[in-house]
Parts: C-alpha cells; structure tokens; sequence
C-alpha cells in the first residue's frame, strides 16, 4: 500500500511513521510540504499516486488560533482542500485528521458522528469548515475527529504533569472541562486499519472512557508513584484565549461499525508512562 503521511514529525506522525513503517511510505514534514503551497501539493501527491493519503498536518496551537485566525483558516482548511483536490485527481483515499472542538460541548452524552457542528474557537471553526468543504470535494473522504492527544517524541499533556510535578508540591488543573484521552500509538493503530479497511465517512477514534482534565492529572501522578498533590480547579479559575467545550466525549460507535476497538485510557496511559522517558 502507498500511503503519503503529512505531518510525519508532529506527535501522532512519528507514531503513524512507526506503524506504517512496512508500507510503501513517503513521510513528509512541515519543511517537506506546506499545506498553503497548493502546487507544491499537487507536485507531491502527483509524483507518487498514493493508493492512501493521511492528512496529520494542521495548526494546532488552539489559543494561538484565537490571534491567527487567518492562519488557522489558512492552514487548517485551504491547506486540507488543496490535499484533498490533489487526492481527486490520483483517486487516492484521504483520511483528514479532525477535532472535538468541532463540538460546543452543551450535550451530556457522547457526541456521535452525524452530530450537528458548532465549535466556539477558531481552531474548532477552522476543522469544522475543513470537513464541510473536503466533504463536497471528495465524497468518499474519511475524515477521523480525535481529542486530547498525548504521545512520546514532543509536547503532550502527560508529559508537562511530569515536569510540574518534578518541581512543584501541588499542580492546579481544570476540573470542569470532560473528554477522551487519546494515545497517538493507539491512534495511529486505528488509522492504519481505517487504510486497509477503506474507510469513508466520519469517524471518531479516541481510547475507550472519559474523564476530566483534573482526573487525567491525578493519574498520572499517582501511576507514577509522585507525591505531589493535584488539586481541582473550574475553567473560570485558569482563563484562556480560546474557549473549550466543558464536554466533548466523543462516542466510540462510528468506529465499532468498522469493527474496531480502542483500550481504555488509563491502560494507554500506562503504557505512555512505561516508554517515557524519565524526569529529572
């Protein structure tokens, strides 16, 4: 199989690298193609006919998105229509990696795949106009939304838990904002077999169970056996640019329908852990 992966050095590219690494894979970074450099893209997707396209590649700086609106739109989701207008041409799958901040996050109850959209920040915007336009272009798309990514190789949730607690006694993290915690190595699993299985649609791939921010803290600390205390806190409390959904559990069954399943988070967690480097 042929699979181009763009952003192949992001956190979930390293690990779609690592996965697809028996396949005929062309990985390619931020330097390797920039997603506003519409000719440049189809020079690439051209050259090699890829039976599969992985769009990992975006802006994701959710508060910096706020500020650069027009980047976030830029990149976001002219660049994706770029990808998925070169796609159309070689009739090759894509599969656009999308978000839970598509979602306002008022509902109580998982989101599902045919869920209205109505993102309130400019990231979330930008994803949800992105899947709106790839949609009409290439019907057969696979558009995947995922939330809370954590990974090794770069910056991720777990990680900054780490170093906080390393130096502090007691870490203040949002108790009020719920979702699902997602492991880029199991992401990129569910990935590879949305490939294979030639997925079309929208699908949401996160590890099984939900939780808060706070919860996500505390066990981090306590798997790794640290004595600093986590003390829960509201979003009122820590303000930041851009507004977060307060609940953006996104339901399993879109993925169970291609016959797969995803461990639970703290089991992906562990597994983060155990690979992870050790802190200072």
């Amino acid at each position: 199989m042929r699979v181009i992966v763009f952003g192949a050095s992001g956190l979930l590219g390293r690990a779609l690298v690592k996965e697809l690494q028996h396949e005929q894979l062309t990985a390619l970074s931020s330097s390797d193609a920039d997603l506003c450099d519409g000719p440049r893209i189809q020079h690439l997707i051209r050259a090699v006919c890829p039976d599969t396209i992985i769009l990992a590649a975006a802006y994701t700086d959710v508060d910096g998105c706020e500020s650069n609106r027009e980047r976030a739109f830029t990149v976001n989701c002219e660049g994706a229509i770029h990808v998925a207008e070169a796609a159309r041409e070689t009739g090759s799958k894509l599969i656009f990696l999308s978000t839970d901040y598509v979602f306002d996050g008022n509902q109580r109850s998982p989101y599902e795949a045919g869920d209205n959209r109505n993102p309130i920040n400019v990231y979330g915007e930008s994803k949800a106009r992105a899947e709106e336009r790839l949609l009409d272009i290439l019907p057969d798309v696979c558009i995947v939304r995922t939330s809370w990514l954590f990974g090794l190789g770069g910056k991720c949730f777990p990680a900054t838990i780490l170093k906080l607690a390393t130096s502090r006694p007691e870490i203040s993290v949002v108790n009020d904002q719920r979702g699902c915690p997602t492991f880029t190595a199991d992401l990129a699993s569910v990935l590879a077999q949305l490939c294979r299985k030639s997925a079309r649609g929208i699908v949401h791939a996160t590890n099984s169970g939900d939780c808060t921010w706070y919860d996500f803290a505390a066990a981090i600390v306590r798997i790794s056996r640290m004595t600093t205390i986590v003390k829960p806190v509201t979003t009122t409390d820590f303000p930041r640019p851009a507004r977060r959904p307060a609940y953006s559990v996104l339901s399993a069954a879109s993925l169970r329908a291609h016959g797969i399943y995803v461990p639970d988070w703290q089991d992906a967690l562990r597994r983060y852990l155990d690979a992870a480097p050790t802190q200072p």
